[in-house]
């Protein structure tokens, strides 16, 4: 049993972010509903709380709260930015909107020392992003920051483990973040580092060999990093009684099929294939709504994987390459979380599933995800992939899927990724994609006047996909695919370059 910190979220943007911090010191975290009670937060076996910032103000009449006894369980707790404000009216401060608004970077200085800030920089940059602020702090509480507006950046208790800041200690912009986040951690909570790649093998090995014993588990194999790790993991886990399943739905890049099938049996793992391109198609076909998109693709591949597991017979289990972050965006955990998008492994499974499902990869984020293939001796070209979207070129093909539009699709795709590969960028960038759009333009081409389609091409950089930053690829890179795809793709007269940041933009289109 790892020891634990729950994260209590309260909407901010950041939540995410505070779980990744967490997990590069090699301490196990999972993000929460803010009501939880201090009963149900004990019999989790927390060792320490995170209270999360929000976008709310603490006036407002349905703000979330939290559960008063929390502060009478004994453990250490950290309130970022609306946890603060939290903590500081339940110990009875004073919290007042904001006249004076603080948003961006500012420096912070220390009237006291504190465990918190040890090896922190004085007038440190920090970024703050809040309205309300603490005014007058509580009795036993100390100021330990002070921001450069003349606010109060930071609080503790005197006696008891219980800790506030007014800034984001998780963001890049917070320059030694990472230093305040291990002090909590090591020096306030006494953590040991035992969330490494190897003990999640070695977990989750234990955990599915004692929920699958000798039955049979279906895997559903889209070549991309997570499901390829996924099927390693069950291989090790369960050897020949884990099926792994790759169904071609059509909507994969240029030559996926032999490509997948070779990396593996390299490997000496037999995969199953199957041809449901029409299927999917037809299915498809006239669908432009991104999310019915998505919803038919889930339902599609289940009935496929169904279908699949009727014919190999004696099947009980499906395993999927779910991740913290497909359960994060799809509103699955928080109280608070927006849907930004369902995913086809989290919002598309039908209510009567014959299959039971196992995702071993839940609470892992993508680059945890590779830490754990390294430790499974999975092939570098696997590992290093780019991510791929579950329902695959559908999302990337805007407006109605055909097989002529995804033909397109692949033709450009395949020219992009190879110039990467070529020129040295591949494994430079997180991401790198087309799209082909549903638009239209007039082009010139040999003296004769063309209306084509207008394809994007997307790179971005990012450590987990929670946020992304276009990658400033050179222009004269983007030159030589923007040539190569015009002169060599039929029914492309018009390349763009998506320079757009995660937020506010998702990195897939739809």
């Amino acid at each position: 049993m790892h020891e634990l910190v729950l994260i209590l979220d309260y909407g901010s943007q950041y939540t995410q972010l505070i779980a990744r911090r967490i997990r590069e010191e090699q301490v196990y975290c999972r993000i929460e509903r803010s009501d939880l009670s201090a009963a149900e937060i004990e019999e989790m076996g927390a060792k320490a709380l995170v209270l999360s910032g929000g976008p709310n103000s603490i006036f407002e009449e349905d703000a979330p709260q939290l559960d008063p006894e929390i502060f009478n369980l004994g453990l250490p707790i950290l309130g970022v930015c609306y946890g603060l404000q939290l903590m500081a009216k339940h110990f009875n401060g004073t919290v007042v909107p904001g006249i004076t608004r603080e948003y961006g970077p500012m420096g912070v200085s220390f009237p006291i020392q504190s465990a918190l800030f040890d090896g922190v920089s004085e007038g440190s940059q920090v970024w703050m992003s809040h309205g309300d602020h603490v005014e007058t702090i509580p009795e036993d509480f100390q100021i330990i920051a002070k921001s450069s507006g003349d606010l109060i950046g930071g609080i503790q208790h005197a006696s008891e483990p219980f800790f506030g800041v007014q800034f984001h200690p998780e963001v890049n912009h917070t320059v030694q973040g990472q230093t305040i986040i291990s002090n909590f951690l090591f020096k306030i909570a006494n953590f040991n580092r035992d969330w490494t790649s190897s003990s999640f093998v070695d977990d989750a090995i234990k955990d599915i060999r004692a929920t699958v014993g000798d039955k049979k588990v279906l895997l559903g194999l889209s070549g991309g990093v997570d499901s390829s790790v996924l099927a390693f993991l069950m291989h090790e886990a369960i050897g020949d009684n884990c099926v792994p399943v790759f169904i071609n739905n059509g909507l994969l890049r240029s030559n996926e099929t032999e490509e997948v099938k070779s990396l593996f049996e390299a490997s000496h793992i037999k995969i199953y294939q199957y041809d449901y391109t029409q299927a999917f198609l037809s299915e498809l076909a006239g669908v432009t709504e991104p999310e019915k998109k998505r919803k038919i693709i889930g339902r599609v591949f289940i009935e496929a994987f169904e279908e699949v597991a009727r014919e190999i017979k004696a099947i009980d289990f499906l395993a999927q390459g779910t991740l913290y972050p497909d359960i994060i965006e799809s509103g699955a955990i928080t109280g608070h979380a927006v849907t930004i998008k369902s995913h086809h492994n989290v919002g598309g499974l039908p209510e009567k599933m014959a299959l039971k499902v196992i995702e071993p990869f839940k609470e892992l984020f993508k680059d945890e995800v590779r830490a754990v293939g390294r430790v499974l001796n999975v092939p570098a070209k696997i590992i290093g992939r780019h991510p791929f979207p579950g329902p695959g070129l559908a999302v990337r093909c805007l407006g109605a899927v055909s097989a002529e539009r995804l033909e397109i699709l692949q033709a450009a795709d395949k020219i992009f990724i190879e110039t990467l590969y070529e020129t040295g960028w591949y494994d430079k960038i997180w991401q790198a994609f087309t799209v082909l759009l549903p638009i239209q333009t007039v082009g010139v081409m040999g003296d004769k006047r063309t209306y084509e389609n207008v394809l994007a091409i997307r790179a971005v950089h990012s450590l987990d996909g929670m946020t992304a930053d276009w990658v400033r690829i050179p222009y004269e890179i983007i030159a030589e695919v923007s040539s190569k795809i015009v002169n060599s793709v039929s029914g492309v007269n018009r390349v763009v370059y998506d320079v757009t940041s995660k937020p506010p933009g998702t990195i897939e289109w739809e």
